[in-house]
């Protein structure tokens, strides 16, 4: 069987990580509510349903800013370690991808033309220079 330890450890995590999402569903949920009829206490009944959706709302818009400033400052380290051509590739389609899908389709068109050529081309790309070597 292929990879029959690895299939199972990746099913339990899924299954895990489905409990937890669920989980968390059903708290936010429940707190939501809470927050609805604490305050229905203080406000009319349609006041409280618009200060919780607004409440809820900030909330989500923060979280929303905060990981993509994080996902914003990590994708600069990932900038500085680019290697291989699929790296180079994929950076070429998100900075400019005008250019890169001209590229892809040039690329494309030499691969056709010449096979030989295009690995010689890749090849090149995908080089490492051997003046310093990582353990």
């Amino acid at each position: 069987m292929f990879g029959g330890g690895m299939a199972r450890g990746l099913v339990k995590k899924a299954v895990a990580t489905a409990v937890a999402a669920g989980a968390a569903l059903v708290a936010v949920a429940a707190f939501g509510a809470t927050v609805f009829y604490a305050l229905q206490l203080l406000v009319v009944p349609l006041a409280a349903a618009a200060i919780t959706f607004l409440l809820f709302a900030v909330i989500a818009l923060a979280v929303v800013l905060i990981f993509v400033a994080r996902s914003e400052a990590e994708d600069e380290e990932d900038e500085d370690d680019a290697s291989g051509l699929g790296h180079r590739a994929y950076m070429l389609f998100r900075q400019r991808p005008i250019l890169g899908t001209v590229a892809a389709l040039a690329g494309g068109w030499i691969f056709l033309r010449n096979p030989a050529l295009a690995t010689m081309v890749a090849a090149a790309f995908t080089e490492k220079s051997h003046g310093s070597r990582r353990r």
